[in-house]
Formats: C-alpha cells, structure tokens, sequence
C-alpha cells in the first residue's frame, strides 16, 4: 500500500498543463476554422444578394415554377467554379506578394465601402422592388440552363464579385484559411439560389414591399462596411 501511495505521488503535475496546451491548441484552430468560414459566408452572401438581372430571373422562375432546379444548380455551378478560380487561382497569385496584398486590401476595402455606400442609399430612398412580369411557362431545361448561363455569364459584375474580389480577399488568408473561406462563399450561395428559387412564393408578399428590400439593402450595407474595415486593417498592419 505504501508503495502504491508513493507511485501516485510521484506523478509529475506537468503532465496537466500539457493536456491544457492542446485544449487551447484545439480551440485556436476552431476560431480560425469559424472566423474563414463566417468570413466567406458573409463576403459571398452580401455580393449575391442584392437586386439585379440574376436575382430577378431566379425569383420570377421560382414564382411560376418553371424549371427552376437546372436554374438554381446552374447558378450555383457558376458560383462555384468562377469562386474556386478566384480564390485558388487569382487569390494565390496575389496571396505570393506582399506589395499586391496590400494593394488589393485597399482596393478591395474602397470597392467594399462604396458598395455598402450603395446599398444604404438604396435603403435610405427606398423604391426597389422586383418586376414580376410575365415569362413564357414553355421551353426544356437546356434552354433554362442556356438562358440562365446568358443572364449569369453576360453580366461583368460576377467576375467582379467572384473572381476579383472574393479571389482578392482570399489573397490575404493562409492555404488552410483559403478553402475555409471557399466552403463559407459556396455555401452562402447555394443556400441564397436553392432558397431563392424553391422558397420563392413564400416570399413573394415580402418582396412585394419596398421595405423589405430596404432593410436587406441596410443589412447587405453594414456586412459590406465591416468587412471593409477588417481589410483596411490588414492592409494597414502590412503597410
């Protein structure tokens, strides 16, 4: 008995902290896996939803029905690919130099200010709403698909909000952080089209209301804003 008191008193307390060490190991990785998740989620969430020529073609699809899952996946896909190009193709490019790192942060931080300028001035006038106008029920889903890549495709804004400045924000992460950030803007924007389209005719009363857009617009404008800041403070810090 004596003997067995003396091994459990022998046992040395440092072996504790250790355990401690890889709590604290494990919850700094958790907060970088969540803060390059929340960050692509919200970056890829306040490009897309806003109200423009994509948007509107989804919603008024939805609203009758009308092919709307090629529709949907198509946009997705686009999302997808053009988004994987920016942020492991352009992004990396940028991500290898300092002087372009800090040049796209500014950039990207001015780009990110103005358009939240935008979105509260179209919050603080009002007067957005979605034209519902009629659309011809007939037609296959390749010329949905067709169409929709038209709609998607011919607009030089989704390079812009995909490739320049999803790509560009993703330049200033780390690899690991890169396919986070990437898996939070893919989600954002599956979760906004398959919404969009199939949950379409719940909102329809909603996006009948200027007011809606009004405080989406308000919202879409302060995620802009912080995001913004968050830039400029890097782009600061490597100044």
């Amino acid at each position: 008995m004596m003997g067995v008191k003396t091994v459990h008193q022998s046992v040395p307390h440092e072996a504790f902290p250790a355990r401690s060490g890889k709590r604290c190991y494990n919850s700094a990785f958790c907060e970088v896996f969540m803060n390059a998740l929340l960050q692509g989620f919200l970056v890829s969430g306040g490009l897309i939803v806003a109200i423009g020529a994509q948007n509107a073609f989804v919603l008024k699809q939805g609203l009758k029905r009308w092919r709307v899952l090629p529709i949907v996946l198509t946009c997705f896909l686009c999302d997808f690919l053009l988004m994987t190009l920016g942020v492991f193709g352009l992004g990396t490019l940028i991500g290898e130099s300092r002087v372009a790192s800090v040049a796209l942060a500014f950039i990207g931080a001015l780009f990110l200010a103005v358009y939240g300028a935008r979105a509260f001035r179209s919050a603080w006038r009002g007067g957005a709403v979605m034209d519902l106008g009629t659309h011809e029920a007939g037609g296959s889903a390749r010329q949905a698909v067709l169409l929709t890549l038209a709609i998607t495709l011919l607009n030089p804004h989704v390079y812009l909000d995909t490739v320049v400045i999803v790509g560009g924000i993703a330049g200033t992460l780390s690899p690991v952080a890169k396919a986070l950030f990437l898996c939070g803007a893919v989600a954002a924007s599956a979760l906004w089209f398959f919404g969009l389209g199939f949950g379409a005719r719940l909102l329809l009363p909603l996006f009948r209301q200027p007011l809606t857009w009004r405080l989406l617009d308000a919202a879409i404008g302060v995620v802009m804003w912080l995001i913004a800041w968050g830039l400029l403070r890097y782009g600061l810090a490597l100044w």
